[in-house]
């Protein structure tokens, strides 16, 4: 079967968007003859289902994840001399939009095993500086909330949720995102809800916290005019809300259809596994994982990898440099070897193909092209 496949990419959007398509087309179109396309009715609409779909009271579109992000910290005050505790494993903008605030990163080592933010690390890195902690629900595997929010808890600071990879994804029964103070999520394309661009969302159990949420995303303003503190545009163009309301009620299944084909590359790749010649993604007990990527550990990663793009197979490799070691953060002090599990992922771990409409075939060429480089 596997020899009719000549080549797998990391991930097949047009798969997803054809049997969407005239749906797709029909909202953009209600949008376009509405010529409401800054906030508005679309907007507030998604709010409310993503409310309902995440389990929270309140949700605040905005203009990307990184953005959500953003926006969370100023409404929750952080600034100059503060703070803020998180993983130095993650995309860019954890990190980054720390330090844009003018406060610190207090970057700690990841759990070795899930690639998740340690959260002994975390609760031992909290001063009297600190404003809040951000753990990462990295790849869509919940970060072990249980014991980061009776840190911060007891030291009475936020907890804001970088679920940026995870919308769907539970942690013993709840959705991430309602779990801390703040959550924010991505609706980047390649996400298990994707926009047509860039998109995000705030969630929070606050009303108060949600309605200064919406300040901050509309320069403070309240009225219209009349600015009750320094925002920032973050607002959600309403085409891509639109984009998000057709494809939100098929959010389950197709993340069904991801963790169905993380499924088959457990059966595939285990005799690898078995061998010690490749290491699975762990899902934790009691933890619903929405696989947005699937990331294996491998010895000669890069070897590995360059023997995949021969054979036309699609990864990448999320994140090949922690934060500690990037230049734009030198001026924190640290260097190699301060965070070892966080290094070793970085030099050993590659994401393979896992979107939904991946076909059985192409995940057994992916797996033989595997073998064959190992």
């Amino acid at each position: 079967m596997s020899s009719q496949v000549t080549s797998v990419p990391l991930l097949n959007l047009v798969a997803q968007y054809q049997p969407i398509r005239e749906a797709v087309l029909a909202a953009i179109t209600r949008v376009c003859d509405s010529q409401r396309f800054i906030m508005g009715p679309e907007v507030e609409a998604l709010e409310r289902e993503l409310a309902l779909t995440l389990e929270v009271k309140e949700a605040v579109g905005v203009s990307s994840g990184t953005d959500a992000l953003l926006a969370a910290m100023m409404a929750l005050n952080v600034g100059p001399g503060d703070e803020v505790v998180t993983s130095t494993y993650s995309f860019f903008a954890t990190a980054g939009c720390v330090v844009r605030l003018g406060a610190t990163p207090v970057l700690v080592d990841i759990d070795p095993v899930t690639y998740n933010i340690d959260p002994t690390a975390a609760a031992a890195a909290i001063t009297p500086r600190t404003k809040a902690i951000i753990p990462v629900h990295l790849y869509g595997c919940s970060a072990d909330m249980t014991p980061i929010l009776q840190a911060a808890a007891a030291s009475g600071i936020a907890v804001i949720e970088d679920a940026a990879q995870a919308i769907g994804t539970r942690y013993h029964g709840r959705p991430v995102g309602g779990l801390g103070t703040i959550g924010c999520f991505s609706f980047f394309p390649s996400k298990n809800l994707g926009a047509f661009g860039d998109g995000g969302v705030i969630t929070t159990n606050d009303a108060a916290l949600a309605h200064r949420l919406r300040l901050v995303r509309n320069h403070g303003a309240e009225p219209k005019y009349f600015h009750k503190f320094v925002g920032a545009n973050f607002r959600l163009d309403a085409l891509q809300a639109a984009v998000l309301r057709v494809k939100l009620p098929h959010l389950a299944s197709w993340t069904e259809a991801r963790r169905r084909n993380a499924g088959r590359y457990r059966e595939m790749l285990g005799p690898l596994a078995a061998a010690g010649k490749v290491v699975l993604p762990f899902e934790p007990e009691g933890i619903y994982h929405i696989y947005n990527q699937f990331v294996i550990r491998v010895a000669e990663r890069d070897r590995v990898r360059a023997a995949l793009e021969a054979r036309r197979v699609g990864t990448e490799i999320y994140y090949p440099v922690p934060f500690h070691l990037q230049a734009c953060f030198a001026a924190l002090g640290h260097s190699k070897g301060d965070f070892p599990a966080a290094e070793d992922a970085a030099d050993h771990t590659l994401a393979l193909p896992i979107f939904g409409e991946l076909t059985e075939a192409e995940q057994r060429y992916v797996v033989d092209s595997i073998a064959q480089a190992i």
